[in-house]
């Protein structure tokens, strides 16, 4: 558990892509939690939910029958923020239809942790093992839990620098429109011998005329000042 945590430590986010630290940190559980054989992380969005990361095989197929079923512990517990364990696909009773046709994939058990993400849930970290009964022990939960509140942070921390970048956008937007129409609200001023203000008046009504963005009128204006 110690070692679990030291390396879940370790894990750099700045400057990182986030799938390439969900690679990683699956490599952790995989290693880390007590009876995994396999893991992946399953992110849902609304309706959709796909597997963000994996490590082996069996995480990516189990999950792969749960979404084409519609339902089962990854997509339940990624929706519904609960744990949900399984000690045993061929006595398992609640997902008749996925148990079925998973241990023909060679997985006897599983564990599925939600991902806690303001105040909700994001997902879920879903561990695989061809043995029955490989997540009894309290630990496996507790190191589950562990390594989705890693993940949670991961996902967190791409969210933020995914807004810094789209606010840093923006404003790129809204320095570089408000250059060209005060170079536009020039060329009318020499042109038409007006004042500023009388100035972004026309362009104002140009653009409500041709409903067209503003900037797009002031561009064309400026354009139309440039050697042919």
């Amino acid at each position: 558990m110690e070692q679990l945590l030291r390396d879940l430590s370790r894990v750099v986010l700045a400057g990182r892509a986030l799938g390439e630290v969900l690679e990683e940190i699956t490599a952790i559980a995989t290693a880390g939690i007590p009876g995994s054989e396999s893991t992946s992380i399953t992110l849902v969005r609304g309706d959709k939910a796909w597997t963000a990361a994996y490590q082996g095989e069996m995480a990516l197929a189990a999950d792969e029958l749960q979404y084409a079923e519609g339902y089962g512990p990854c997509l339940d517990a990624g929706r519904g923020g609960v744990v949900l364990r399984i000690d045993d696909m061929r006595t398992e009773q609640r997902w008749p239809d996925y148990v079925a046709r998973v241990v023909d994939l060679g997985v006897r058990s599983s564990l599925s942790v939600p991902l806690p993400y303001q105040g909700g849930v994001i997902g879920a970290l879903n561990n695989y093992s061809s043995q029955p009964g490989a997540f009894a022990s309290p630990e496996s939960l507790a190191a589950g839990t562990d390594v989705a509140e890693a993940i949670a942070v991961a996902v967190a921390n791409a969210e933020a620098h995914h807004e810094l970048g789209e606010q840093a956008r923006n404003m790129r937007i809204a320095m570089d429109s408000r250059a060209v129409i005060e170079q536009a609200k020039g060329v009318l001023m020499a042109q038409q011998h007006v004042d500023a203000e009388q100035a972004f008046e026309i362009l104002r009504a140009a653009s409500q005329r041709a409903n067209r963005k503003l900037r797009e009128v002031a561009t064309g204006v400026v354009a139309s000042t440039q050697p042919q």
